[in-house]
């Protein structure tokens, strides 16, 4: 499937919306951005997916991550060191109960920060949490 198809199933279904457009030597040049108000998929929504589903929506959200990035990097002014962007990733070897804690931490630490309200001086920042199991190493491999 071509990014434009993808763009346009995600503005289809909610996700993006068309921030501009102009005419450009005769075609119609679109800027989209992620809606605010866009779907979420709860976890009653997520357990009734197959994993072809989980496979579309993580596309799907990957594409939409994309084009955030995208439109943040096209903006005047856009400075990504000032503005402490980062895109790390790293693995976590967790138990049940040490995932656990680890949702019940973020939850905490993030849930008052969810709340707040644009106001002067304050810039909204996007933050995505993907998660999810990595393939387990050969033993040789693993770490003690």
């Amino acid at each position: 499937m071509t990014v434009y198809r993808h763009v346009a199933l995600l503005t289809e279904a909610g996700f993006l919306e068309i921030a501009e457009e102009q005419r450009v030597r005769g075609a119609v040049e679109r800027h989209y951005r992620l809606r605010q108000d866009r779907p979420v998929v709860d976890a009653d929504a997520a357990a009734a997916m197959s994993l072809d589903d989980h496979r579309r929506g993580f596309a799907a959200a990957m594409a939409v991550l994309i084009a955030e990035f995208n439109a943040y990097l096209d903006r005047d002014g856009a400075d990504p060191v000032a503005d402490a962007v980062s895109y790390r990733q790293g693995t976590l070897w967790l138990n049940p109960d040490e995932l656990t804690e680890r949702n019940d931490k973020l939850l905490t630490v993030l849930g008052p920060l969810l709340a707040n309200q644009p106001e002067p001086g304050r810039a909204p920042y996007l933050l995505s949490r993907i998660f999810f199991p990595a393939e387990q190493p050969p033993p040789d491999e693993a770490r003690p």
